[in-house]
């Protein structure tokens, strides 16, 4: 449906799908979390990028729903790939991320579940199925629910870069020069933590933390995240300032002021 050249998205259509999608996920992935013996295969040629059982599963069981429910949508997911659709729309799922997390028994790893059109993610949901967290954005809205109920979410306001608190997974970031970048603005924050995946979008999300800084993404590491924290009041970008959901290098910020100044200093240790 268009309205002045605009799509309009039925979104709470979406949000049932979405749960829907969340609820497998969870119901499949638990029964591994933890297990003795789980075996996980190293899909990185020259590192450890490892997949499970459990991410296979969740993902197949995300699939089955979609084909039932809206079988004209396309799909991009990490385990099994591009499904072709017509409907303009593209269910982006990252069924385990953060499996480096979940295979050692950190209950920071997350199902992600984004929709997007031509312009890119317009829903995000990041769910935590161990600690029952669940956080989801669209349309100027993002709520979490979990074991103390429900929540609104909205970002923190602005403060300055010597206050704030930021985040990546890994403390080598990506090549590099991109980990040189980030402890350049790591170097003049108040704290960095490291090795939280998805979760550290949610905590940016729910007004925990200021910033995330991240490189070498994949689209499904991304979209859901970008749809959450702009719908929580914050912004997402690359390095350069441009889009992120494509992946890459990443920027998530609480606001346009501290976004500001941590592109700044990225873009000047590129440089």
């Amino acid at each position: 449906m268009t309205s002045a050249g605009k799509t309009v998205h039925d979104l709470k259509e979406t949000d049932r799908i979405a749960q829907l999608l969340a609820d497998a996920a969870r119901d499949t992935i638990l029964p591994f979390f933890r297990k003795s013996g789980l075996a996980s295969d190293n899909k990185l040629a020259g590192g450890f990028d490892p997949v499970t059982e459990a991410d296979r599963a969740a993902e197949r069981a995300m699939r089955d729903i979609l084909a039932r429910e809206c079988p004209d949508d396309a799909i991009l997911g990490e385990e099994y790939g591009t499904s072709s659709g017509t409907s303009g729309l593209t269910w982006v799922l990252d069924p385990i991320d953060g499996t480096r997390g979940f295979i050692s028994g950190t209950p920071t790893w997350g199902v992600l579940i984004a929709c997007s059109d031509e312009n890119g993610p317009f829903y995000g949901l990041i769910d935590q199925p161990y600690i029952g967290e669940r956080f989801t954005g669209t349309g100027g809205v993002a709520q979490m629910t979990g074991p103390q109920g429900s929540a609104s979410l909205r970002t923190l306001a602005p403060r300055d870069l010597s206050q704030a608190i930021v985040f990546t997974t890994f403390p080598e970031v990506g090549t590099e020069d991109d980990g040189a970048a980030f402890r350049a603005v790591a170097g003049q924050a108040r704290l960095a933590r490291y090795g939280m995946d998805c979760y550290a979008y949610a905590l940016l999300a729910a007004g925990q933390i200021d910033l995330v800084i991240e490189a070498g993404l994949a689209p499904y590491d991304i979209q859901a995240p970008v749809a959450l924290i702009t719908a929580a009041g914050g912004m997402v970008t690359d390095w350069q300032g441009g889009p992120a959901h494509n992946g890459g290098r990443a920027l998530a910020a609480a606001n346009h002021q501290i976004h500001a100044e941590a592109l700044a200093i990225l873009k000047e240790a590129l440089s």
